[in-house]
């Protein structure tokens, strides 16, 4: 019974000083940035932004925040090489990251958070990753070919044969001509046969 008249209490001078009573918890909620892919290429970075809350989910205004980037391995840094910024929450409660400037290292990274207000503190963790742009556009054209089944190999055999069947049907054309003129010769007018003897190498000899 007393410890809730002494809670009471303290609500009640809070708020005769103009103070909103201290919040007995702080959530973080990550709004943007959880996920994020960064283009290390074009040193491009998505906005992060959390919003502090109490214990019944209402915006905390003037909590101090403070992000931590990564010391080493895939991150980056803020303007001026700073690995850590400190801001304050606005009346909705949330507080907007520096821009980050990605490094050159591709891979997963963690953005740790705390926030802190009258004593009470809370955390989060940020999960965003490093990509370049241009390592992306080539591994899906492997993964596409990959995916259709044809390997340089293949498709230098594939090459070669239908060089061999060209050859083979001009010389068809030139000894058909010949034939026609001479109807008593005979194997001017056959084509010689092809074989593929190796990837990509074809030779030719006379019918057989």
């Amino acid at each position: 019974m007393r410890c809730r008249l002494l809670a009471s209490l303290v609500v009640v001078a809070a708020a005769v000083n103009g103070q909103a009573p201290s919040p007995a918890k702080l959530n973080l909620v990550v709004v943007e940035g959880e996920g994020a892919i960064n283009n290390i290429k074009q040193r491009t970075a998505r906005d992060t932004i959390v919003q502090v809350e109490d214990e019944n989910h209402k915006p905390v205004a003037g909590a101090a925040v403070v992000f931590l980037l990564p010391g080493d391995g895939p991150g980056g840094s803020f303007v001026g090489g700073a690995k850590t910024a400190a801001l304050v929450t606005d009346a909705n409660g949330q507080a907007v990251m520096p821009r980050l400037e990605p490094n050159q290292l591709s891979g997963q990274f963690q953005i740790r958070v705390n926030a802190s207000y009258r004593g009470v503190q809370g955390s989060t963790v940020i999960h965003q990753s490093n990509m370049a742009g241009a390592a992306g556009a080539a591994g899906a054209a492997g993964a596409g070919a990959a995916h259709a089944g044809i390997s340089g190999k293949t498709i230098a055999i594939i090459v070669a044969v239908a060089a061999a069947g060209a050859v083979g049907a001009a010389v068809g054309l030139k000894g058909g001509g010949s034939s026609s003129s001479s109807s008593g010769s005979s194997g001017t007018g056959a084509a010689p046969t092809g074989s593929i003897t190796g990837a990509g190498s074809v030779s030719f000899g006379p019918p057989r």
